[in-house]
């Protein structure tokens, strides 16, 4: 009897954490495949500049509150300023305004597509600069994703209409944004810093908000921005859902649950994205963005399974969000 007594609330707390597993893998997989459609709302009433500014200081505030808060390090080297301020304009200007640039052109599942490709971008700039080398199945996730990217693009390229060029330059630009922002992570995951994940991070953003607040007084961003409730409804859910409960619960998930599991959210986003674009934003679904959408999630994933082959899977350090996503 006492055995069945110590055995019914250890299945509790297994059944508890199981709840808690699949509660924060659906969190990930939600909030940031939904962010896409919350920037193009954005982009509606912001000039992206202007949204990068207020979306990353609010976030980075917030999130550097909470540290204090916990009475975690807040202090940074000037070391750690020059790492932190390169890495938050790779990711989040370079990477993140870029998007809701191109987002203002193209509808929000097409350039979630786009940005799933960062994976292989990552796998392709390790290989070239020393790190890890690709396998032949991570060759193989390469070209198909190159692939999956003409598919995308295809009616852009053949048609010779100006709304066609301009989607093909927007969709070009943004492929430079996820270039920059897959480089942004490759020396985010490289770089020592005196500061712990989520300190960092917010330094992250709160850096990358002040240089998109000084790009956006440069660019009269501030004068063209609708101040009305739709863009502050969108740049809330960004902040609360994209910036802080979605990584709260990536990071969670990192610490209770293999890492290539939690890596799924990279083929799951982009799904999640191109559905809702479509189920709310009213987005067009044809046969370009459907087969794209296999041929790249397909190559994201066989890029992934070629470094869990080969156990090099995990970064140096713990991820930050703004590494885990380009959203």
């Amino acid at each position: 009897m006492a055995t069945l007594t110590q055995a019914a609330p250890q299945q509790e707390k297994e059944q508890s954490h199981r709840l808690r597993i699949g509660a924060s893998f659906g969190l990930v997989y939600l909030f940031w495949g939904s962010t896409y459609l919350a920037i193009m709302i954005a982009v509606r009433h912001f000039p992206p500049p202007v949204l990068g500014a207020l979306r990353f200081l609010i976030a980075g505030a917030l999130m550097l509150g909470w540290c204090a808060f916990r009475r975690k390090k807040l202090a940074i080297t000037r070391g750690d300023f020059l790492r932190l301020l390169l890495v938050g304009v790779l990711l989040l200007v370079g990477g993140n305004t870029v998007l809701a640039w191109a987002e203002e052109y193209i509808n929000s599942g097409l350039a979630a597509m786009i940005v799933a490709v960062v994976p292989i971008w990552i796998a392709m700039i390790e290989a070239l600069f020393g790190g890890d080398r690709l396998t032949r199945l991570g060759w193989s996730g390469l070209l198909l994703g190159i692939g999956g990217l003409l598919v995308l693009l295809w009616p852009d390229i053949v048609t010779g209409n100006a709304i066609g060029r301009r989607d093909l330059v927007a969709s070009l630009g943004l492929m430079l944004g996820s270039l920059s922002w897959a480089v942004g992570s490759v020396l985010s995951r490289r770089f020592q810093l005196t500061v712990e994940p989520f300190v960092a991070t917010g330094w992250e953003m709160a850096l990358a908000g002040m240089v998109n607040a000084l790009l956006a007084f440069s660019l009269g961003g501030f004068h063209r921005a609708d101040w009305a409730r739709t863009g502050w409804l969108a740049v809330g859910y960004l902040v609360t859902f994209g910036s802080l409960v979605g990584f709260t619960a990536y990071i969670w998930l990192l610490e209770h649950v293999p890492t290539p599991k939690v890596a799924t959210y990279a083929y799951v986003n982009p799904v999640v994205a191109v559905f809702l674009g479509w189920l709310i934003g009213g987005e067009h679904i044809d046969r370009y963005m459907l087969l794209g959408m296999v041929v790249i999630v397909t190559a994201v994933i066989l890029v992934t399974s070629s470094k869990l082959r080969s156990g090099k899977l995990r970064p140096e350090r713990q991820a930050s969000p703004c590494e885990a996503g380009a959203d």
